[in-house]
């Protein structure tokens, strides 16, 4: 039998081509922290941006009112709030009573970069709020690489959401368009994915980051009027709530609930503060567990994945992976579930899954005769989801 002529040009392009198919994964390993919390940020205003562009004009404008107006203030609150839970993890590490364990060396990288924030109560002391802002800028001078490369990566996953928020959509037709098949299974497989990580980006993790600041700042709040009972660490209190809330069922109920019993033993020896405890368990109850899932419950309610899965997928996601984990973690579980529903059947059925030729509306008649329950493709479908 006589075998193919081997194409030398052919050859060389397919080097070419796996050469930079190497590179492109390299610089998405080295970077995949970043390129992740920008498809985070992405879902997360999504909804917003798909508001405000049929009001506002251009959707650059649209796009970067959602990012700058409502994304970054969010995210510079998140991350104060973070460096100010970090503080009272340091303290409760120096004071003996807990040990992390493997996850103490992950934790103390970041215990000197968070001082050079102030805490909300030390802000509240201070007479002059300029002079306290100059403590601040004095203590950030000595870690400058380390802030200008945190900027650096934020600029990054603002651009990244900036670029899909805008462009989703065309891109969204362009891949349809090229990697789209005659019997609809590309379409329905970038189809299941954009709608569970919508809902597991929006619904679950944007859910945990505001139930923990809400929960950081009322417990601060809540300990200015404490009798001689105070909330122990409330900023780090309020992010396990977050944390917490990613748990099926009990959720953020298994941290506030403990801390109200440990008021109320404190109060009960001298019959005061037994209010402080019941209005704890209120706030906590109606303000940092109600209120957020009240308002974001329309979006979690839709997830076609088995929530065991995507718990396990938080755990481990950060387990393996740091810090970017948790946003990691339920990609994976994403694509590879949706694989596992939507192409292995069709792979394993045998039947020929052909390309569109250039575009979904070039296809032929006989492409569609060949299998009549295959959706019918149209020119600029996309898998962006406007709502």
């Amino acid at each position: 039998m006589e075998l193919p002529r081997l194409d030398r040009s052919r050859l060389a392009w397919g080097i070419v081509g796996l050469l930079l198919g190497v590179a492109l994964l390299y610089v998405v390993y080295s970077f995949v922290g970043t390129f992740v919390f920008g498809v985070f940020i992405y879902y997360s205003t999504r909804p917003v941006y798909n508001r405000l562009k049929r009001r506002v004009y251009p959707p650059s404008l649209a796009a970067a009112i959602s990012l700058f107006v409502l994304a970054l203030p969010a995210i510079l609150l998140f991350v104060y709030t973070l460096a100010i839970g970090i503080q009272e993890i340091a303290r409760l590490l120096a004071s003996g009573a807990v040990d992390l364990g493997p996850l103490e060396p992950l934790i103390e990288r970041y215990l000197d970069i968070s001082s050079i924030v102030e805490d909300p109560s030390s802000l509240l002391e201070n007479p002059s709020l300029r002079d306290a802002f100059q403590a601040v800028f004095d203590q950030a001078l000595g870690y400058v690489g380390f802030i200008g490369n945190a900027l650096l990566h934020l600029f990054v996953m603002l651009a990244i959401a900036f670029y899909l928020l805008r462009d989703g959509p065309r891109l969204s037709r362009w891949v349809t368009g090229r990697f789209g098949d005659d019997r609809g299974v590309f379409e329905e497989y970038t189809r299941a994915v954009d709608t569970d990580l919508a809902s597991v980006f929006f619904g679950n993790i944007l859910n945990a980051i505001i139930t923990g600041v809400i929960g950081a700042l009322a417990y601060t709040m809540l300990n200015e009027i404490a009798p001689g009972v105070r909330i122990p660490y409330p900023t780090l209190l309020g992010l396990l709530t977050g944390v917490a809330s990613l748990i099926p069922v009990v959720g953020m109920k298994l941290v506030y609930f403990p801390v109200t019993g440990y008021l109320v033993a404190r109060a009960v020896p001298g019959g005061e503060g037994l209010w402080f405890a019941a209005v704890f368990f209120a706030v906590s109850f109606v303000v940092v567990d109600a209120v957020p899932d009240f308002v974001l419950r329309p979006y979690v309610s839709g997830r076609n994945l088995h929530i065991g899965m995507v718990m396990f997928a938080y755990i481990f996601g950060p387990l393996l992976f740091g810090w970017y984990g948790i946003f990691l973690g339920p990609v994976l579980l994403v694509l590879v579930f949706h694989f596992a529903r939507i192409v292995l059947p069709v792979l394993f059925d045998g039947k020929p899954i052909r390309p569109y030729a250039v575009d979904p509306a070039a296809m032929t008649v006989e492409s569609t005769e060949m299998d009549p329950g295959a959706p019918t493709p149209v020119d600029g479908a996309t898998t962006d989801n406007d709502d």
